[in-house]
């Protein structure tokens, strides 16, 4: 509890009473650790209540040299590439886990969400396997349990990973009315939140964002071609079509979030027009930039809010995070 109240200070404000209920049980599921008798558990929570801040300080708080802390989509897209793999033998999961995560003892995922129902039938199968090798496993979402894979075609399929993770996780709301996120000291802290939300883009507008030589080129990410408007160093421009509306994945976005530190995003429209799939991509990109503390520019055509529609229940955190941009509209 000191530690954290150290770190809440240092950003000039207090715990609130959710975060401190789930600090007093990290501090549990550690004992329970080293007394080897690992649980798990469950954070979920509206955007900006400090579930991120609370996993990086547990993190960070572990002694344990045996830790890792994944993004999920990266990591689910990996364990599919080793199953392949190892589809030959009769545990090509078990074989894969032996890969990925070694002598793991703790695994942290952050945003934790399912979209797909090929990932959603493996989950039980991964779950049963952590379990199995007494690691304890925290998760964060945006959702209670309940609420994954909301859609009514896959939702009873999905019940099976609902009852493991009731019976097996420590599930926690991470509540309170502070948006942790709105708070100048986050900010401060924050490279993404330095970035910009720049409407409509007009030439004035380019010309004061110092954006790269235009010098378009092709990449190959993860052995595909992917478009490059412009790029200088650590800073690199795409279009929002080349990002979001070919067959990219996150497993490319984190590959590009590790060579690029500042990402100018082009021609931003209305999202509500896009496909299922475009809008679902452009969450994943946020997402991962907003994990990787990238500092992003996201040119747009229409004032932010204007340009968020969609029916995808992930959109709400996509507005938490590009709202805390500095917003920059057409001079009067």
């Amino acid at each position: 509890m000191t530690h954290f109240q150290t770190r809440a200070a240092e950003r000039g404000y207090t715990l609130s009473e959710g975060q401190c209920r789930v600090i007093a049980a990290m501090a549990e599921q550690l004992a329970a650790l080293e007394a080897g008798q690992a649980t798990s558990l469950y954070l979920y929570g509206a955007v900006g209540r400090g579930k991120s801040w609370l996993l990086d300080g547990f993190f960070e708080a572990v002694t344990q040299p045996h830790k890792r802390r994944l993004h999920f989509h990266d990591f689910f897209a990996r364990l599919h590439q080793g199953m392949h793999r190892h589809r030959g033998l009769d545990d090509a999961l078990g074989a894969t886990l032996d890969e990925l995560l070694g002598e793991v003892r703790v695994l942290c995922f952050d945003e934790f969400h399912v979209h797909d129902i090929g990932d959603a039938m493996l989950l039980t199968r991964l779950f049963n396997a952590l379990f199995a090798r007494g690691i304890l496993l925290l998760v964060t979402s945006n959702y209670a349990p309940e609420g994954l894979l909301p859609n009514p075609l896959y939702h009873e399929r999905f019940l099976p990973v609902i009852r493991l993770i009731n019976e097996r996780m420590q599930v926690l709301e991470v509540g309170g009315d502070t948006d942790f996120r709105s708070l100048p000291a986050n900010r401060a802290h924050q490279r993404f939140t330095q970035g910009h939300y720049v409407w409509p883009g007009d030439a004035a507008q380019r010309q004061a964002l110092r954006l790269p030589a235009p010098h378009a080129q092709v990449l190959q990410i993860n052995q595909r071609p992917l478009r490059v408007l412009a790029e200088d160093g650590e800073q690199v421009m795409f279009a929002f079509t080349d990002l979001c509306e070919q067959a990219t994945a996150v497993i490319d976005y984190l590959v590009l979030a590790e060579r690029y530190s500042h990402w100018v995003i082009d021609g931003l429209d209305d999202l509500g027009e896009c496909s299922l799939a475009a809008q679902q991509r452009f969450v994943n990109l946020v997402d991962v930039l907003y994990d990787q503390d990238r500092q992003v520019t996201v040119i747009g055509k229409r004032a932010l809010a204007d340009s968020l529609d969609g029916p995808l229940a992930d959109l709400m955190r996509t507005r938490s995070r590009l709202g805390q941009l500095h917003q920059i509209g057409p001079q009067a």
